[in-house]
């Protein structure tokens, strides 16, 4: 088993998405020894800017045409990147809240990924996602428990922006799955407790895939 870990979180022990995801994962290797476990940290890989020869290549792909040196060798950049995901059986994401959504370096890597060819096609039937079979668990973080005036369904641009990006690349709700620890900046006791009842939830998780 391949197990792919997005890091999103730059606050590295201190992050509580990060914490929820580590105990996925250990509890994953418990289950599944031998499991290789590949971490893509968002903040400490040079993410390519998706302009200039990258954008140029994009859409010399889409005509199919002939790429130049350069646009061919950011395009292998790209799909060697993807490779990390059709390697994986399983893609993590740990990932806290920012202003409802997902941190910019997330998107960002999304951005560069979510590629023709990459991680999905499309054809006269429509949008087919390539990574099929595989299973997607957010780890995720917010700082503060949702209520009347910001409903989750309404307001929620983190769970369910990955979920979106996932049924893109061919992940079925069934197949995708969360678990969310709130009130990060509640105080000490409530972060502690919500940290806990996630970690449980997570272990609980493993056990059911």
């Amino acid at each position: 088993m391949h197990l792919l870990h997005i890091v999103s979180s730059p606050r590295k022990e201190r992050s509580a998405s990060r914490q929820l995801a580590d105990s996925f994962i250990g509890r994953w290797l418990t289950k599944h020894p031998g499991s290789e476990v590949d971490t893509l940290n968002v903040w400490e890989m040079d993410l390519l800017p998706f302009d200039g020869a990258a954008l140029e290549a994009k859409y010399v792909s889409l005509a199919g045409g002939s790429m130049n040196s350069e646009q061919a060798a950011v395009w292998k950049q790209i799909g060697d990147l993807g490779k990390r995901f059709h390697a994986a059986n399983v893609i993590v994401f740990s990932v806290p809240m920012w202003n409802f959504g997902i941190p910019y370096r997330l998107k960002h890597l999304i951005d560069v990924v979510s590629q023709k060819g990459v991680l999905f096609t499309f054809d006269e039937r429509g949008l087919l996602g390539m990574l099929g079979g595989r299973k997607v668990v957010v780890a995720a973080a917010c700082g503060v428990a949702w209520g009347e005036d910001y409903p989750l369904t309404d307001f929620d641009h983190q769970i369910a922006y990955l979920r979106t990006w996932a049924r893109m690349c061919g992940i079925p709700d069934s197949d995708f799955h969360s678990i969310l620890t709130a009130r990060t900046l509640g105080g000490p006791e409530a972060d502690k407790a919500s940290r806990q009842k996630a970690a449980e939830e997570a272990s609980v998780l493993v056990d059911n895939l």
